[in-house]
């Protein structure tokens, strides 16, 4: 059974900055992409970024490049997201998932899911 478990959300002051983590177990680790998505409250669910766990290479939504930084420690079955010069409306769940295959961010692709963590930033 593929398993996804999100941790490191929180409440942070604007300007703060968070790492989130995703340990993931059940499958070949490094076969699949792992991306990072979130959840606004009233809003639709959008894509942060994706990374390949078996050749590093990533891919951000154009909205997020630049704050947000994904990266992956295959040795621990770990994928990270580093957020930095965090601003209120970062606020929502975000979630882990993971794709078979590298798909980008289209979240049909992904058959897999966390049950997210809270990020909060306060202003």
């Amino acid at each position: 059974e593929v398993t996804l478990v999100e941790s490191g959300g929180g409440l942070v002051q604007a300007g703060g900055s968070l790492r989130l983590s995703c340990a993931v177990s059940g499958f070949t680790f490094d076969d699949y992409a792992v991306g990072w998505f979130r959840q606004a409250p009233g809003k639709e669910r959008e894509g942060i970024s994706v990374i390949s766990t078996s050749d590093g290479t990533t891919y951000y939504a154009d909205s997020m490049k630049g704050r947000f930084t994904i990266s992956s420690d295959n040795a621990k079955n770990t994928v990270y997201l580093q957020m930095d010069s965090l601003r209120p409306e970062d606020t929502a769940i975000y979630y882990c998932a993971a794709d078979k295959y590298f798909s980008g961010l289209d979240q049909k692709a992904f058959d897999s899911w966390g049950q997210g963590t809270q990020v909060t930033v306060s202003s």
